[in-house]
């Protein structure tokens, strides 16, 4: 009878289109971190397999807690991370699609625990961009607009996905915590909830909201940003109309 009720109360559906994507798929055992173990239904090919019913449950936790955390407030945020080559794009896409800001190349140092530094480099950015923009760069010499071109790139490539950020993320959400290990120790010091995908080689006690899946397969990726777009744009409130 127990059996019976645990069965009633799980999403068949979705833990379906889980096993479709390939979320299922761990490490071996020789990489599991002790954290996960509970998490591991069995294995096969030396490769150990995630208990779906309890991904499920992780991920059904997760969305509550972004939608209850980011509908708390108007103009709280969920920064996207996620550099790792293979899945990038489709953290930056959602993140983009939901006007969020994101980090999808590599980490800089002090992001969150030097933000107001941080912030000053995103400004320059801006400034140098829009004077660009505008032919404001033409009062320059020929090399000079190529030093300051290649200093555009240099800070599109570190800052351009936070431009929106003007206060630290309610929320950071994250592809691999273990990959992304400096991201999450900076989220711990400024006390930021974390969100993340984590494999078996992840410590989870270091994720407030962990879901245990693939976080390297593109399709195990896809599914879990689907399951959370929704979740976001549901949770944003919505500004009061002026009558």
């Amino acid at each position: 009878m127990e059996m019976e009720n645990k069965s009633e109360t799980v999403d068949m559906d979705q833990i379906e289109k889980m096993f479709e994507a390939g979320v299922h798929y761990a490490y071996s055992k020789t990489k599991r971190h002790p954290s996960t173990k509970s998490f591991i239904f069995g294995s096969k090919n030396g490769v150990e397999l995630f208990d779906l019913e309890k991904t499920s449950v992780c991920l059904d936790e997760a969305k509550k807690f972004i939608k209850d955390t980011l509908s708390a407030g108007v103009g709280r945020q969920i920064l996207f991370v996620g550099s790792k080559s293979e899945v990038k794009d489709i953290v930056k896409e959602t993140a983009d699609k939901l006007n969020m800001p994101s980090v999808t190349n590599r980490w800089v140092g002090g992001t969150l625990t030097n933000f107001d530094e941080i912030k000053k480099r995103v400004q320059k950015y801006e400034r140098l961009t829009n004077e660009r923009e505008k032919g404001e760069l033409t009062k320059y010499t020929k090399k000079e607009r190529l030093k300051i071109d290649k200093e555009i790139l240099k800070l599109e490539r570190k800052f351009a996905g936070i431009v929106s950020m003007k206060i630290l993320p309610a929320i950071v959400f994250i592809v691999d915590s273990k990959y992304e290990e400096i991201a999450v120790e900076e989220a711990k010091q400024k006390n930021i909830p974390i969100v993340a995908l984590t494999n078996s080689d992840c410590n989870i006690k270091k994720v407030d909201y962990p879901i245990l899946a693939n976080d390297s397969v593109r399709a195990s990726v896809q599914f879990f940003m689907e399951q959370i777009a929704p979740v976001c744009k549901s949770g944003v409130p919505k500004t009061e109309v002026k009558k």
